[in-house]
């Protein structure tokens, strides 16, 4: 199935940032996680985001023991892109730049993540030679 980045909700972001950040995880270390405790009701949430998560393709469940495992399927970094590239169809007819000025000029980028921006447009243009 085909992610649609923009399906992926607040709550289920959460689930794939810990997973992302921490690695594969039961149902029960994602609530700790995610949630710090629950009782049932977090763990039946947490249960049918994950489902959904993996209808979406966004994780990937180990069914091999009894108590399942999940693991992100989709980067960070794509679902960023996807979802930008998103955003960019709908605000800005598909054009980026119109984002990356907003990010650049509004949020007042520090001196090192300058240089970190002018590193990868320099890299990129390396690569298009």
């Amino acid at each position: 199935m085909k992610l649609n980045p923009m399906d992926v909700t607040e709550a289920e972001l959460a689930l794939l940032s810990a997973l992302w950040d921490h690695g594969p995880a039961t149902i029960r270390q994602l609530v700790d996680r995610v949630y710090g405790q629950g009782g049932a009701s977090v763990y039946a949430t947490v249960q049918k985001l994950l489902e959904r998560l993996e209808q979406k393709g966004c994780v990937d469940r180990d069914r091999s023991e009894s108590v399942h495992v999940f693991t992100a399927s989709v980067d960070r970094s794509e679902l960023i892109g996807r979802r930008l590239r998103a955003v960019a169809d709908a605000l800005c007819g598909g054009s980026l730049t119109p984002l990356l000025t907003h990010l650049v000029e509004g949020e007042g980028m520090s001196q090192a993540e300058r240089k970190e921006l002018r590193s990868l447009i320099d890299r990129l243009d390396r690569k298009k030679r």
